[in-house]
């Protein structure tokens, strides 16, 4: 049914003038071409490779004809973001080329913190998993190994990474990127963007800006303040520009206060390119992302896709004609994609298609590790974790004998799985396990009380394109029933339960104090079973931290109750609250979650001493306390004075580490402050502006535990 919409859209959009028939065939055909588009630079002054990438782009550009310069405006082909997932001749979109030129076409893949969305691949742990680990090295193998499938799928850009901030724990997209944290969030999308363009490829940032709710998405209109945009929802972006460097930006389907994002002069062509001096190409959103031809040309939008509707060839000729837009307006939008083009040598390099070089297996056990680094130990009583070897377990639930993931582009079809029942089962001897899904709860009770421990897995359900109606376990898959009356009923026929959760963002846990172990493993990936089984056996410690808060009550969330504030009033939503997002919301009405950003235990202890304050840094000594080898995750936030003119939140994130301690080692942990730590907006100046007064340190094991304090002035 999908294939057939697809064919009768794509042949409507021709017939009335769009370019798609092309790319459409040469996607079915495959293959990227075996030799470099410049190979043959005879005649074609833009393939001197002595020549500056800018000089290049306008020798190609003065090249094309006007008829050309209008089609390559936009992407071509609606098959493949449709196909995208079981077929890896496809991709999530196509620009034509032009053969006359050498110019090649240029290929765009979904390839975000879970994988490459091209056919069956290495399927990753959720963007929040990632998150969780708290490493940016964990980050740039997760880069690395999502550059080397999308590179030997024969791509250009890759569609990722999300930076958008968690600012309503309904999310349906939370699963996709970094937290409610814009720090974090900043060095883990910065991290990944560096690692992927190391191996050539384009990276595109996404989704610029104030991108943070799914309700009414292509239509809402975010109206956020100045100090909040700089502060909160834009420095992740900043830092994909400034230090990573990133070749392209992805503007999304909503509007910021009053203009769209992908016709938003002072956002696109202000502070992205004037203030940041970002050099590369900005791109729509997939549809409906772009809401006029001249505000998005003069804006600064350079492609839409994935094919043309505002910049379609007649839509660029009408306004061309009735004056809207001129041929220089043209040409910069050309200029900017070629500049980056030829910055990141896709003109000088074959990008040949070797699918068979990619090394799956090898692939699996980064994703393993990567996932056991980011699930997380949230309770654990009387020591019921690890699981001793020969303990006879009830594993209850329906989620435990499936791979979950999320719903939307970020989606991957793993090249291969394992449950977390088969893992279980293999790790513990088949013997010693049971299973039930929990759907007869009577089952469910009677296996539990049989075993020396319960382990039940529950799951949420989310999704792109929709935002969770609660934040409980009811909400979502209803076909797993009602998980929390599940867990409840096993935790009192076993007083040893362990609840694993796979959810894409926060939810509700009212049957806490009934469990004695709680495990956070996010959507795990492909070989997500085996790590789950790995750290509830203690063959690995657990090295996630929360990198959103957990409520304990759905009005205790950051925007709840307030309908202006979510999901918006006549498609406008208030952030009114300024800076106090995540945890800093929390701490502002003085809420007691359930599990604070930050916070994730491990299977030892440790101790913070030593602390050293100065102008230029924190540092302090982590010291493994407990008989077990494990992870530690030292914080330092920041609580900058505050005024009525100038308030400030308690206290912000503005270092963290992980060290890997054996039993009774230290490490010295040193955060680094620049100005930008100490600083906040100035809206009457426009500018960054050094908070006066002395800050308190805090440095601690998550937002609600400090541990050492002192003072910075």
């Amino acid at each position: 049914m999908i294939r057939s919409r697809t064919v009768v859209v794509v042949g409507a959009l021709a017939a009335a003038g769009f370019l798609v028939s092309p790319v459409v065939r040469s996607q079915v055909a495959g293959a990227a071409p075996d030799s470099a588009p410049c190979a043959d630079p005879s005649g074609r002054p833009w393939c001197d490779r002595g020549l500056s990438a800018e000089r290049r782009a306008e020798a190609l550009v003065a090249a094309l004809t006007g008829e050309e310069k209008k089609a390559l405006l936009a992407g071509d082909d609606l098959v493949g973001p449709l196909r995208a997932a079981d077929d890896p001749k496809y991709r999530a979109g196509t620009v034509h080329g032009v053969p006359r030129l050498g110019i090649p076409e240029l290929y765009l893949v979904d390839a975000g913190s879970m994988g490459v969305k091209q056919g069956p691949n290495t399927a990753l742990a959720s963007g929040l998993s990632l998150a969780a680990t708290f490493d940016p090295q964990a980050v740039r193998q997760a880069g690395a190994l999502v550059a080397d499938e999308a590179v030997h799928h024969g791509n250009d850009v890759v569609l990722g990474p999300a930076v958008d901030l968690m600012r309503t724990a309904r999310s349906g997209r939370a699963f996709e990127a970094y937290g409610e944290d814009p720090l974090l969030t900043s060095r883990m999308g910065a991290s990944w963007i560096g690692s992927v363009q190391a191996r050539g490829l384009i990276a595109q940032v996404k989704h610029f800006p104030a991108n943070n709710q799914e309700a009414n998405r292509y239509s809402v209109n975010a109206v956020v303040s100045e100090r909040a945009l700089r502060e909160v929802y834009l420095p992740p972006f900043e830092a994909a520009v400034r230090e990573a460097k990133v070749g392209s930006v992805m503007c999304g389907y909503n509007l910021v206060n009053g203009l769209p994002s992908c016709s938003n002069t002072p956002l696109l062509d202000g502070v992205l390119r004037k203030q940041w001096g970002f050099t590369g190409f900005v791109v729509s959103d997939w549809m409906r992302g772009v809401k006029s031809t001249d505000g998005s040309m003069k804006a600064g939008l350079d492609l839409e896709m994935p094919v043309g509707v505002q910049y379609s060839p007649p839509a660029l000729g009408s306004a061309l004609e009735n004056g809207k837009i001129t041929w220089t307006d043209v040409d910069a939008r050309l200029r900017a994609r070629f500049r980056t083009l030829f910055a990141f040598g896709v003109f000088d390099r074959a990008r040949p298609v070797n699918d068979g070089r990619i090394d799956y297996t090898a692939h699996g056990r980064t994703a393993q590790q990567l996932s056991e680094q980011g699930i997380t130990l949230l309770k654990n009583t009387s020591g019921v974790l690890p699981l001793k070897a020969g303990t006879k377990i009830a594993v209850i639930g329906k989620p435990a004998a499936q791979v979950r993931s999320a719903v939307g582009s970020a989606y991957v079809k793993p090249v291969s799985s394992i449950t977390p029942l088969k893992a279980l089962t293999t790790r513990a001897v088949a013997k010693n396990v049971t299973y039930r899904d929990g759907t007869d709860v009577a089952a469910a009770v009677k296996a539990a009380r049989a075993a020396k421990a319960a382990v039940v897995f529950v799951a949420d359900a989310r999704a792109e394109d929709a935002d969770v109606t609660c934040l409980t376990l009811r909400c979502g898959d209803g076909k797993l029933g009602d998980q929390d009356a599940l867990v409840t009923a096993v935790a009192k026929a076993n007083p040893n339960t362990v609840v694993v959760m796979q959810t894409g963002g926060p939810v509700l846990t009212p049957w806490a104090g009934k469990v004695r172990g709680i495990v956070e493993s996010w959507y795990a990936g492909g070989p997500g079973g085996t790590a789950i089984a790995r750290v509830l056996f203690g063959d690995v410690d657990p090295g996630g931290r929360l990198p959103v808060t957990f409520p304990a009550a759905e009005k205790q969330a950051p925007a709840s109750g307030n309908a202006s504030q979510y999901p918006g009033v006549g498609d406008t939503v208030r952030y009114s609250e300024e800076l106090l997002v995540g945890y800093r919301h929390y701490d502002a009405k003085g809420y007691v979650p359930a599990f604070p950003f930050g916070y994730g235990l491990s299977y030892t202890s440790f101790k913070f001493t030593s602390l050293k304050v100065s102008r230029t840094g924190v540092s302090v000594t982590v010291t493994n306390t407990g008989r077990r080898r494990g992870y530690a995750v030292p914080q330092l936030y920041l609580g900058l004075p505050s005024s009525k003119a100038v308030p400030e939140p308690a206290w912000q994130l503005r270092g963290f580490s992980k060290v890997a301690l054996a039993p009774g080692a230290s490490a010295r942990v040193t955060f680094p402050l620049d100005a930008r730590a100490l600083s906040y907006w100035n809206t009457s100046s426009h500018s960054w502006q050094r908070a006066k007064g002395c800050a308190k340190v805090m440095v601690g094991s998550s937002s609600r535990s400090v541990a050492l304090t002192g003072s910075l002035c």
